[in-house]
């Protein structure tokens, strides 16, 4: 299946280097909004295109990975593409994801084409174990916690504020939450009392630091809702101490069964992501793997994770699937 990127920044670097690791991916191209030229991609071959010329090549692609960010780009991105390509994104505004499928859903039916939307780890992975939990004990309570690492969503939506020249986000789970959950205690956790947000921002020369703390800390869906604090650093300073990106996380489910609930059960799946949009890429790349096979057996529309059978996505046939696996 021949891939191409859509945008290129952290996740667009960590597609190209997923490519390198299915041999039945090839890199068709990156198609940028930036001058070509001034785009270094990771492999020397790798080709860059203006995005503008994108409709050009749309017999060429089999799946378009768009890779913007949640807060603009992707909602008038992906449906936007979805009409003329088979697209995946990583749509991570979690309130805002019907919204995002239906008007991908329009797109993608209207050309008949696949669009699978919000793949990656949270929404994505996450959201397949709370699914699983959620069937198997019914009568339970989820609960989600992240980090800590770099969100690069809300990072990418700190810089988007005037006079923000860049930005690190950190998720930090409450200890006392996470221990209080694993215990089995079923606690009433707000969204405040499960994380903080630690930001590190670095300002333009004579920027109103107050308006920017301002704008973040009151931004709605990303911070409003929690305890966060921000720091203003040098550019050199973010460079040398926060230039990673790792993230991770826990998802738990506990429940009960027995006449009168007294074998109580937890499920817990947890990641620890030394860089969060290589991983996150990976994801990706496997769910273009089943785009490309739904679009081939002719099907059309908007897709989630919940709709895609596990078998899609391996490069395994099936039958040694079962052998090996099962």
């Amino acid at each position: 299946m021949k891939i191409a990127i859509y945008g290129y920044g952290n996740l667009g670097r960590g597609v190209e280097y997923a490519v390198r690791q299915n041999p039945d991916a090839e890199l068709f191209g990156v198609f940028t909004r930036r001058p070509p030229e001034t785009v270094i991609p990771v492999f020397a071959e790798t080709r860059v295109f203006p995005a503008a010329d994108i409709l050009n090549y749309k017999d060429s692609i089999d799946v378009l990975i768009i890779c913007g960010g949640s807060a603009t780009d992707l909602p008038k991105m992906t449906p936007a593409l979805a009409s003329d390509f088979n697209v995946i994104d990583s749509f991570d505004t979690h309130a805002d994801i019907p919204k995002h499928f239906a008007a991908v859903d329009e797109a993608a039916e209207k050309g008949g084409r696949i669009g699978i939307i919000s793949v990656g780890w949270d929404p994505g992975m996450f959201s397949l174990n709370r699914l699983y939990a959620n069937a198997i004990l019914p009568q339970g309570r989820d609960y989600t916690f992240w980090g800590r690492g770099v969100s690069q969503g809300h990072s990418d939506a700190i810089r988007r504020i005037d006079g923000v020249l860049d930005a690190r986000q950190y998720t930090i789970p409450v200890q006392s939450a996470l221990e209080s959950v694993r215990a089995g205690e079923n606690p009433e956790l707000s969204t405040r009392e499960k994380h903080t947000r630690l930001c590190y921002v670095v300002a333009a020369e004579g920027a109103d630091k107050a308006r920017i703390e301002r704008e973040i800390v009151t931004m709605p869906k990303y911070f409003s809702d929690y305890d966060t604090t921000v720091n203003f650093i040098t550019q050199e300073e973010l460079d040398r101490d926060h230039k990673g990106i790792p993230h991770g996380g826990f998802v738990i489910r506990t429940g009960s069964t027995g006449e009168n609930g007294e074998n109580r059960h937890v499920i817990e799946y947890s990641l620890k992501l030394d860089s969060n949009p290589e991983f996150t890429a990976s994801v990706l790349v496997a769910y273009a793997r089943a785009a490309y096979r739904m679009s081939m057996r002719g099907e059309s529309g908007c897709r989630t994770v919940f709709d895609i059978p596990p078998v899609d996505l391996l490069i395994k046939p099936r039958e040694q699937a079962i052998a090996e696996m099962l």
